[in-house]
């Protein structure tokens, strides 16, 4: 029950949020008289506690979901707190529509409470700002919203949203003008030059040996089917970024694993170095070639010709020349198939075997050299056996979400993709900590049907243990794993190798993380010996309550990072 006029400006937001599907959104109390109105349209209210933390569910649901998700605020300091969440989904191609409250009309640059410039806020972090200046135009603001989100290179958008214009009162409910779905994305699908397509085929069907490298547009395009196609049915072998793990599958015998940054010593992916050296074509697929994903850009040989798709031209050729097949990647990528298979493919199929070959022995002796930490049972207990675990008990429809800092390397590196487009998030737009838990709440949310396992270190999960209570109080089950090494690990090991020597930051007091889950409603697991993970995380699995498994992992553990080879002992 509510005391709003009816109908109002809150009903043309509603009303218009409904047709675009939406079907929840991630907010607090305000904007109220919006709050208010929403179950009248169907939808669902998930009340995060901070705003940070919800701008993080919006981003897990929209990449699990395959739909434009919608977070709210109030204005100044609520509206500030959505920026870094932000900034994550924009450098992660990401759609999010933030719709913040802000002050009346009547009220603007007159100090009001919490009164603030928004659109400079804003502006760094996000595509598009705009503020709804009147009634009349709702349904069109909304549209734009949700088009600049989802059209072109997906990212957030903010739409302000004035106080007095929620509350305002309509003689009656106004005829819909528009009629138009736009809550799902990619939103408009363009294709490359087949000119060009044609040209990028026969230079991967004359090449040496070709290697195709896929990032996480593959997956924000859906494109993970059509990728698998094109490296059955032409013979290349596919390398992902930590991003598009899961864009194939990577026990084909044609995947390699993810490559970059970390391809040392007990890396899946270290002695398959020389495929990526001896490369003389490389397709990049949805990748923005950054930092991380190319080991500081020394990965590729400086020999190679590339060939580039992506739906955002300013990535095509970045930081490595290429051939530029601006387009969505799935529409591109079959194009490139069916341009692939009208070539004679005779001399690729007949190096598929050798290529093959030396996939399989790279793997071997990858597991060899990594046997004795997969299998330790050490205390306090490597990473590497809990990753072993985990790995056996995930199926293709599992989903992990990792943390920033070394979370999403352990995952990448011994955990593995069972299918084309089975899922592996991680926050490695800006790589915040933090951004595991709640993502990984919003991509249960997306899909409720599938085991989501969130993978985070005591460092980040401190940032955001207070959605605990969330996850409890709106029925949401995850199963959270802790590595608990009481250090901020990969700032320690970073700072010994770069500096030699550590701040004092990076040391943590002891916490029981399980405690804290209990004290929220949630189960919790003190896990200290090896022996004791499995058993632990089957409980959590088959536990229809978020479970905190809370783990004591060695400090001196740290991932196969290249930067470290040679340089730390752990």
């Amino acid at each position: 029950m509510h005391s709003l006029p009816s109908p109002c400006g809150a009903h043309l937001v509603a009303r218009a949020l409904k047709r675009h599907g939406v079907e929840l959104m991630f907010g607090q109390s305000l904007p109220s008289a919006l709050y208010l109105v929403v179950p009248e349209n169907g939808m669902r209210q998930v009340a995060y506690r901070t705003e940070n933390a919800g701008g993080a569910m919006a981003d897990g649901y929209a990449r699990a979901s395959g739909k434009v998700s919608v977070v709210t605020a109030q204005n100044g300091p609520a509206a500030a707190l959505l920026a870094p969440a932000l900034a994550e989904a924009l450098k992660a191609s990401v759609p999010i529509v933030a719709i913040v409250q802000d002050v009346r009309r009547t009220q603007t640059d007159r100090n009001a409470f919490q009164d603030l410039d928004h659109f400079d806020v804003f502006r760094g972090c996000s595509k598009w700002v705009r503020r709804i200046p009147e009634l009349s135009r709702i349904d069109d603001y909304v549209d734009m919203a949700f088009v600049a989100a989802a059209s072109g290179r997906p990212g957030p958008v903010v739409l302000m949203v004035p106080q007095d214009l929620l509350t305002e009162a309509l003689p009656q409910m106004p005829a819909e003008q528009r009629r138009a779905s736009l809550g799902t994305y990619p939103l408009d699908r363009c294709s490359a030059d087949p000119a060009l397509v044609e040209q990028a085929a026969r230079l991967l069907v004359t090449a040496r040996a070709p290697l195709i490298v896929a990032g996480g547009g593959v997956h924000l395009s859906g494109a993970q089917a059509a990728l698998a196609s094109l490296q059955q049915s032409a013979g290349i072998p596919v390398a992902t970024t930590v991003m598009g793990k899961g864009a194939v599958d990577e026990t084909h015998p044609l995947s390699l694993g993810v490559v970059g940054y970390f391809m040392g010593t007990r890396s899946r992916t270290r002695h398959l170095r020389p495929l990526i050296d001896q490369a003389d074509v490389i397709l990049l697929v949805g990748t923005r070639t950054n930092q991380n994903g190319t080991d500081s850009w020394t990965l590729f040989p400086k020999s190679a010709r590339f060939i580039h798709i992506d739906v955002d031209g300013l990535e095509v050729g970045r930081n490595y020349e290429s051939l530029r097949l601006v387009g969505d990647a799935r529409l591109t990528l079959q194009q490139l198939g069916e341009a692939v298979a009208a070539q004679d493919l005779t001399a690729r199929r007949q190096a598929t075997a050798g290529v093959a070959q030396a996939i399989a022995g790279g793997h071997a002796t990858y597991r060899a050299e990594a046997a004795a930490h997969l299998s330790s049972a050490a205390t306090p207990i490597r990473p590497e056996r809990l990753m072993q675990e985990l790995d056996r008990m995930l199926t293709p429809e599992s989903v992990v979400v990792s943390d920033a800092s070394y979370a999403p390397i352990w995952a990448a590196s011994f955990l593995t993709a069972r299918r084309p487009g089975m899922r592996f998030l991680a926050g490695r737009g800006l790589a915040g900590l933090g951004w595991g838990f709640p993502a990984a709440l919003g991509t249960k949310l997306a899909q409720p049907a599938s085991e989501v396992v969130c993978l985070t270190g005591d460092g980040g999960f401190a940032h955001m243990w207070s959605e605990l209570e969330t996850a409890k109080r709106m029925g949401i089950k995850v199963t959270v794993i802790v590595l608990n090494n009481q250090i901020l690990g990969y700032q320690w090991h970073a700072e010994d190798v770069l500096y030699g020597g550590h701040t004092d930051a990076c040391q943590l007091a002891p916490v029981d993380h399980a405690a804290i889950a209990k004290a929220c409603g949630c189960n919790g697991i003190r896990v200290e010996t090896a022996e004791a993970f499995a058993p632990a995380l089957q409980a959590a699995l088959a536990s229809d309550t978020t479970t905190v498994i809370d783990v004591v992992t060695d400090p001196r553990a740290f991932p196969p990072i290249t930067l470290f080879e040679g340089r730390l002992e752990g």
